[in-house]
C-alpha cells in the first residue's frame, strides 16, 4: 500500500498547504493527511509524543523540536515568510493603516478589534499595542479568539477589525485584507518544515519537504498570502 504522510501544520499556512498537498499528490507524490492547529498547540502535542511524519511550525519551533530530539537533526527546511495584517468585513469602510499614527487611530476608533492570544501574530500584536501605549483602550473592547481565525469574527459582526497573519486572514470568505502593519512596526515570521525522528516514511517525508521549498510551490505560496523563503 502506498505511504500516506501525516502532516501537522500551523494554521498560518493552511490555505497554501491544502493546495500544495493536493499538487504534490497530483504530480505523483504520496497522499498527505494534514492536521492544522496553532503552533503553540502543535508544540505541546509533539512534546507529548504525537506521531507524524512532517511538521510545519515557526522556524524557532522546528529548532526547538530538533534540540529536543523530536525531529531529525538538520531537517529544517524554510518554506515561507509571513506578515501580520489587518482585515475588515467585505464591503465595510476601509480605514487608514498606512502609517503608525493612522494605524493607532484606526485601532482606537474601532468598535472591537479581534486578535488571538495563542498564535504568533496575536502575541506580537498584544506586545505591540503595549509599546504604542494603547493596550488598555484597545483591550477594553477587544474580542479575543481562543481558536480558529480572527477574521471569522468580522463575518459574525463581533469585531470591526481582525489581526492575524495575512495568509490566515485570506482563508476566511467575506472579508477584505487592508494590508500589512505599517513597516515600522511589522514583524516577519518564518515558517519551516521539519521531519519527525520517529516517522515511518522518512524518504517520502524528505521528498515532500523538498517539494514545499521548490520553485513549483512558489506560485501557490504567493497566491495564499505568503512569501517563498
Amino acid at each position: 500500500m502506498p505511504a500516506t504522510l501525516r502532516l501537522l501544520s500551523t494554521l498560518a499556512v493552511m490555505g497554501g498547504m491544502r493546495d500544495l498537498c493536493a499538487a504534490y499528490q497530483a504530480r505523483g507524490g504520496c497522499a498527505v493527511e494534514a492536521d492544522f492547529a496553532p503552533t503553540v498547540a502543535l508544540l505541546d502535542r509533539l512534546r507529548g509524543g504525537e506521531k507524524a511524519d512532517v511538521a510545519i511550525l515557526t522556524a524557532a519551533g522546528i529548532d526547538d523540536m530538533i534540540a529536543a530530539g523530536v525531529m531529525r537533526p538538520g531537517s529544517r527546511t524554510d518554506v515561507a515568510r509571513s506578515f501580520v495584517g489587518i482585515a475588515v468585513k467585505a464591503g465595510a469602510r476601509k480605514p487608514d493603516i498606512g502609517t503608525v499614527e493612522a494605524f493607532k487611530a484606526t485601532l482606537l476608533a474601532a468598535r472591537s478589534v479581534c486578535y488571538s492570544r495563542i498564535g504568533a501574530s496575536g502575541l506580537y500584536f498584544a506586545a505591540l499595542i503595549e509599546r504604542l501605549g494603547i493596550a488598555e483602550a484597545v483591550n477594553a473592547k477587544a474580542t479575543i479568539a481562543s481558536t480558529g481565525f480572527t477574521a471569522e469574527r468580522l463575518v459574525s459582526g463581533e469585531a470591526d477589525l481582525a489581526v492575524q497573519q495575512i495568509s490566515e486572514l485570506m482563508v476566511v470568505p467575506g472579508i477584505e485584507v487592508l494590508g500589512g502593519l505599517p513597516k515600522e512596526v511589522q514583524t516577519v515570521a518564518m515558517f519551516s518544515a521539519g521531519l519527525l525522528a520517529a516517522s515511518e516514511h522518512p524518504a517520502e517525508a524528505a521528498d515532500f519537504a523538498r517539494f514545499l521549498a521548490s520553485k513549483e510551490a512558489e506560485t501557490v505560496l504567493r497566491r495564499t498570502g505568503l512569501e517563498p523563503a
